[in-house]
């Protein structure tokens, strides 16, 4: 059994990790088996995330004064938080195609740049295209306007070089 210092110790750790951490996906872990939990906490540190089971009260102490207040007040039941400083998408794309692969893992509710959300957002951003996909489309559409407005103006410096070169070979600037 712990003793009051070690027991601080997780206390003040478990703080830190909420304080620093802005994506955090609360889950349910009852009846999970160990090799279950060994594949869950493999697939959360390939999609860069972490994982920690937690008590609800010491949850709910350590959140107060933060914005995970709201997400980790009212827990009930067997609770973990998988969480990241990186990429939310990533870790909810995991997290949720484990989910369907074993439904004794659940969600409860998720906190996502600071903002909670409810189960259906976790799924709805687990849909989304990475980080990276997205910056990609929109380099490419800002690229494509500007590659089109460069080509305009190309066009009328161009057609303005034909029209006098079609005048000088007429001899019309006599």
């Amino acid at each position: 059994m712990k003793d009051k210092n070690e027991k601080n110790k997780d206390f003040e750790d478990l703080k830190k990790t909420i304080e620093e951490n802005k994506n955090i996906f609360v889950t349910s872990y009852e009846k999970m088996t160990v090799s279950q939990d060994f594949q869950l906490r493999k697939t959360i540190r390939d999609a860069g995330g972490n994982y920690r089971v937690v008590k609800n009260n010491i949850a709910a102490k350590a959140s107060e004064d933060t914005p995970a207040k709201d997400l980790l007040g009212d827990l009930k039941g067997m609770t973990s938080l998988a969480y990241t400083a990186k990429d939310p998408v990533a870790l909810a794309k995991a997290l949720t195609k484990y989910s369907r692969e074993n439904p004794v893992f659940t969600f409860k509710a998720g906190m996502v740049e600071g903002r909670v959300i409810d189960i259906k957002a976790i799924n709805d951003l687990a849909a989304m295209p990475p980080k990276e996909e997205i910056y990609a489309k929109l380099l490419y559409l800002v690229n494509a306007t500007a590659t089109r407005l460069v080509t305009s103006i190309n066009g009328v410096g161009r057609n303005l070089a034909v029209v006098l070169d079609q005048a000088a070979k007429e001899n019309k600037f006599q």
